[in-house]
């Protein structure tokens, strides 16, 4: 909220919550409220919960996932890489080093953690895109036989993409759910869709949208636009998600 109004709101709305826990008699734990504030104009109101000032936050979780007051995801990167590295080393201390074995070992256990909700904390700088995928880098070579293979070569042998495809891959998926699955609703607010009946193109052309924050071409709906509207017109008029994720790989597939 950057207006007196909207800040008016928000305490009238902590005060409804203080009201309704002293009429039913429960208690509320405020000493894990904080207030994390967003945006340059932001005015950094302070708000209160009953009697108690709320703390202002630099960064906080939410579904496992951090999230800073400049919506950067660095830290995000930083504590994902950490935790798919260590339960990496823990596979290494498995002895066969085989695919049957490596490969269900990390894809349940490792890969999990490098795409659970990425298409919302996708790495926005080349450093944090490099440290997520030395994990997968680490991960390839531990598979006997392929260390003398540089990295696209050892992807290629092993059946995998590199993690910058499969957020991709992801991004494009959830386009499609949006736009011609079940979030028809969801999708006419997330993007704009110009129909087109020209050959050249998908028919489905996404409207690039004008931003003033660099940082916001990184947000799933302004990133994804321009990779969909390079999409075949064949993959985007899939009649259902399993066949434009059959179609969708095979388009992935063919690029370097």
């Amino acid at each position: 909220m950057d207006t007196p109004e909207g800040c008016a709101a928000i305490q009238r709305g902590l005060d409804r919550l203080e009201s309704w826990v002293q009429r039913y008699l429960m208690k509320l734990s405020k000493g894990k409220c904080r207030v994390l504030h967003l945006g340059r104009n932001n005015p950094v109101h302070q708000y209160r919960l009953g009697g108690d000032l709320l703390e202002n936050s630099s960064a906080e979780r939410d579904l496992g996932v951090l999230l800073d007051d400049k919506l950067a995801m660095s830290q995000q990167c930083a504590l994902v890489a950490k935790k798919a590295k260590g339960i990496l080393g823990c596979i290494r201390s498995v002895a066969s080093r085989t695919r049957e074995v490596l490969h269900p070992l990390y894809t349940a256990l490792v890969s999990l953690h490098l795409e659970y909700c990425v298409q919302f904390w996708a790495p926005q700088f080349k450093k944090d895109e490099k440290l997520l995928e030395r994990v997968q880098w680490r991960a390839t070579r531990m598979r006997r036989g392929l260390e003398h293979l540089c990295y696209k070569e050892r992807l290629r042998e092993l059946g995998l993409f590199s993690l910058e495809k499969r957020r991709l891959r992801g991004d494009l998926i959830n386009a499609y759910k949006y736009l011609q699955g079940g979030c028809q609703e969801e999708g006419a607010r997330l993007f704009s869709v110009v129909p087109s009946n020209r050959t050249r193109g998908n028919g489905h052309r996404m409207k690039q949208r004008k931003f003033h924050l660099n940082m916001r071409k990184n947000f799933f709906p302004l990133r994804v636009t321009e990779p969909w509207n390079r999409l075949p017109r064949e993959v985007v008029d899939s009649p259902s998600p399993e066949i434009f994720k059959t179609r969708l790989h095979k388009v992935l597939c063919s690029l370097l």
